[in-house]
């Protein structure tokens, strides 16, 4: 499955030390050029900043003409170009995106979508990471997240892990 990502995720992922999991998660993802430039931004963090002077090979950047439908809508440079790239990908494609608006806009458009968390939740029921620890980092960076929402993946993640008997 191809992955394209906007910016607040992968810089979450950076933060909390579990944008590795990608790569275990998705075979190719992808970037549009605005995502690019948001991660090497001055206002970005000092890791992100630092992560994509040298990026990983699994991440490709893609250039992205956003189509006049796009040009429209209220959202930042990195989500309008995320979601016409993944528009331009589908049907075998997911949105990695956080911000709400840009939620709606993609399920609007049928572009499956998957956030932060899911990409957590994801990867923890594969194995691949603690999700207890990841959510506690994650909590410690400005991402927000309702206590009942971490509540429940935290519920599930127990019951999976029980099944597998760990």
């Amino acid at each position: 499955m191809v992955i394209v990502a906007d910016t607040s995720p992968l810089n979450y992922l950076l933060l909390i030390g579990e944008v590795e999991v990608l790569p275990g998660l998705y075979s190719h993802i992808m970037i549009p050029e605005a995502v690019l430039a948001e991660l090497r931004a001055r206002r970005a963090p000092v890791p992100v900043a630092e992560w994509i002077t040298c990026p990983p090979r699994w991440l490709h950047v893609e250039p992205s003409a956003v189509p006049e439908s796009h040009l429209d809508l209220q959202l930042g440079e990195g989500e309008r170009e995320a979601i016409a790239l993944a528009e331009a990908r589908l049907p075998n494609v997911v949105l990695l995106i956080d911000e709400g608006k840009g939620r709606r806009v993609a399920t609007q458009r049928r572009i499956p979508i998957i956030g932060t968390l899911g990409v957590l939740d994801t990867a923890a029921a594969r194995g691949l990471l603690d999700l207890r620890a990841a959510l506690e980092r994650l909590q410690q960076t400005n991402f927000y997240v309702a206590p009942s929402l971490i509540a429940r993946l935290l519920e599930r993640d127990a019951v999976r892990r029980a099944t597998r008997g760990l």
